[in-house]
C-alpha cells in the first residue's frame, strides 16, 4: 500500500528522533573533548567548544598508556572472536542439524547461562585462571570473555543455520560430498552474512567488556582500555576532557568495523530475520 506523503514525513521525523537521541551522547562528549578543562568546569556554560582544541585527543595519546590499552583490548577481542567463531560454528551447526540425546537440555543449558548475572562467574573464574597460570594474560581474559560470549553465539548462529534448507546439504551429500564438505561448500557460503554479524557483535561486546577486565587483570601488559580510562578518576581528579577523547577514541575502531562489514551484516540480519 502506497502511504500518504504525511504518512512518510511523520516516519521520517520518528526515525530521526531515534536516530538524534542514540546519537547525541557521542555528539555532546565529542564536544566536550574538543574544551579546554577550564572551558568544561568553568561556571558559565557554553554549548559548543569555543575555541576548540585538540591538547585533550594529543595528551591521552602521548602522556597515556591509551595506545597500549587500546592493543591489548584488540588482541584480547581477536582472540575471542577466533575462539567463539571456530567452537560457535562447529557447535551451532551440530545442534541445527544433528538429532542426539539430550540435544535440547544442551540448548536450555546455554539459555540458564544467561540467566544468572556475570558477576556470579568472577570468583569461580578468577580460582581456574590462577590455577592456570592465566590470570593478568589477555589469553586468559578472551577464555574469560568466551565463557558468556560463545552461548549467545551459539544461539544466533543456530538460527541462521536452521534457515537454510536442509535439502541443500541432502543434494550435495547425494554428488559426493561428505557432511563436512557439504556445510563447507554449501552451507557456509549461505550463512557467510549471519557470521560476520555474529562476529561483529561478540567483538563490540569483548571490546567493551569492562567487569572481567578490572577482575582478572592487573599490569598494564593486558589491562584492557575500559580499565584504563577508569583509573584516570581520582579522588581529586576528575579529567573530563581526557577521558571523553579516550572514549571517542575508542569509538573509532568499531566505527572503521561496521564501515567494512556493514553490507554483509545487514544481509546476514535480513537473512536470519526470515526462516527458509
Amino acid at each position: 500500500m502506497r502511504r500518504s506523503p504525511l504518512e512518510r514525513i511523520v516516519n521520517y521525523l520518528i526515525a530521526a528522533g531515534f536516530t538524534f537521541f542514540a546519537a547525541f551522547p557521542v555528539l555532546w562528549a565529542f564536544n566536550i573533548s574538543l574544551k579546554f578543562e577550564n572551558d568544561i568546569l568553568r561556571h558559565h556554560f557554553t554549548i559548543w567548544a569555543t575555541p576548540a582544541t585538540l591538547s585533550n585527543y594529543i595528551a591521552i595519546w602521548t602522556q597515556s598508556n591509551l595506545p597500549a590499552l587500546m592493543w591489548n583490548s584488540a588482541v584480547t577481542t581477536l582472540f575471542t572472536v577466533v575462539i567463539c567463531v571456530f567452537t560457535g560454528t562447529l557447535a551451532s551447526y551440530s545442534l541445527s542439524r544433528l538429532q542426539f540425546r539430550g540435544r535440547q537440555n544442551v540448548l536450555l543449558f546455554f539459555l540458564v547461562l544467561r540467566m544468572f548475572p556475570v558477576v556470579l562467574m568472577i570468583i569461580p573464574l578468577f580460582i581456574i585462571m590462577r590455577q592456570a597460570n592465566l590470570l593478568d594474560t589477555r589469553v586468559g581474559l578472551a577464555l574469560a570473555y568466551t565463557a558468556f560470549l560463545l552461548p549467545i553465539f551459539i544461539w544466533m548462529m543456530k538460527g541462521f543455520f536452521d534457515a537454510i534448507p536442509l535439502e541443500l546439504e541432502e543434494a550435495a551429500r547425494i554428488d559426493g560430498c561428505t557432511r563436512w564438505g557439504a556445510m563447507w561448500r554449501i552451507v557456509l557460503p549461505l550463512v557467510r552474512g549471519g557470521l560476520w554479524a555474529c562476529a561483529v557483535f561478540i567483538g563490540i561486546a569483548a571490546w567493551n567488556e569492562y567487569l572481567f577486565a578490572l577482575m582478572l587483570t592487573t599490569s598494564s601488559g593486558s589491562r584492557t582500555w575500559p580499565v584504563g580510562l577508569q583509573l584516570m578518576v581520582g579522588e581529586f581528579q576528575l579529567p573530563w576532557g581526557a577521558l571523553t577523547a579516550g572514549g571517542i577514541l575508542s569509538i573509532l575502531p568499531v566505527l572503521a568495523l561496521f564501515a567494512i562489514v556493514q553490507r554483509s551484516m545487514v544481509r546476514g540480519l535480513a537473512q536470519g530475520a526470515v526462516k527458509g
